[in-house]
């Protein structure tokens, strides 16, 4: 698991990192998708369809020993009753080397290292070997920087249809297929004449690539350096706006403060007056008591 996740990781940031460097210098990635081909492979499918067979062949003989040792435990238990210890302990002991049979039959067909598993490999090992060969050719006739397998352990978060060439990849496949089953020199000539005039076309159809993915960087370059002038221009003016906002309210809290300053030397110039006109009142009537 620790090794997995971090081969994740390193995937990511290798993804990460082709795809900035792509953006400044035009990289190429593109992706196979190796269930896709398999598919495809007419002579995979045709093994593939025998083995499905054998497979099928080994599951009906586990499900008939199954049956079998489901049938020898109930005969067992009816007749439990009518036989003595020694023989109820010599039919579960054969009940039980029976059910270990049955699990190692399981093994050898069914396990990590079974039947299954060695045929399946040896079914696509000669598929994937061609398509590694093909991969080479597409990548160094186009000029592909990295190519990655879809399906494989590799995480792919996204990957969009125009970097798929596993259909190349097939057309190589297919070709090389034909190939095998030509007999004579003058099929041999014409195949080679097609593929020669394949290759040319692929090679035109690749440098018409190049040349849009040359524009569409650059298109992407003008835009970023476009996008960096706006946000230039949208943070200047934002840096304006606020301040003179911060102008404004500090006005305004100038002003508040002002008012209230004032609002508070009335306050303490009216209660100055009423406390005189108390004291003077107050002296006005000892007087005339006096």
């Amino acid at each position: 698991m620790k090794t997995k996740g971090l081969l994740f990781v390193v995937t990511i940031s290798l993804l990460c990192l082709t795809s900035t460097i792509q953006a400044q210098k035009g990289i190429r990635i593109g992706y196979i998708d190796m269930d896709y081909i398999l598919e495809n492979v007419a002579e995979y499918n045709e093994a593939s369809a025998d083995l499905e067979k054998k497979v099928q062949k080994w599951k009906v003989e586990i499900e008939a020993e199954l049956k079998n040792v489901d049938e020898m435990r109930k005969d067992l238990n009816n007749e439990r009753v009518l036989l003595t210890k020694e023989l109820i302990e010599e039919r579960e002991e054969d009940i039980f080397f029976k059910e270990k049979e049955i699990l190692e039959y399981q093994q050898k067909r069914f396990g990590p290292n079974g039947d299954l598993f060695l045929q399946k490999r040896r079914l696509v090992q000669p598929v994937q070997d061609q398509v590694f060969v093909a991969v080479q050719e597409i990548a160094k006739n186009k000029r592909y920087d990295f190519i990655f397998d879809k399906s494989a352990d590799i995480v792919m978060l996204y990957s969009a249809d125009r970097y798929d060439i596993s259909d190349q990849v097939l057309m190589r496949l297919n070709r090389a297929s034909k190939r095998k089953q030509l007999t004579t020199k003058k099929e041999k000539k014409s195949l080679e004449r097609a593929e020669q005039r394949n290759a040319e076309q692929e090679k035109e159809i690749s440098d018409r690539e190049r040349a849009t993915q040359q524009r569409m960087t650059e298109r992407e370059r003008l835009l970023e350096e476009r996008k960096a002038e706006r946000d230039s221009i949208r943070a200047a003016k934002k840096k304006e706006f606020e301040e003179r906002r911060a102008r404004l309210l500090e006005l305004q809290k100038r002003k508040k403060d002002s008012i209230n300053a004032l609002r508070e030397q009335k306050e303490k110039l009216r209660t100055t007056n009423t406390s005189s006109e108390s004291e003077e009142k107050d002296t006005k009537n000892e007087a005339s008591k006096n």
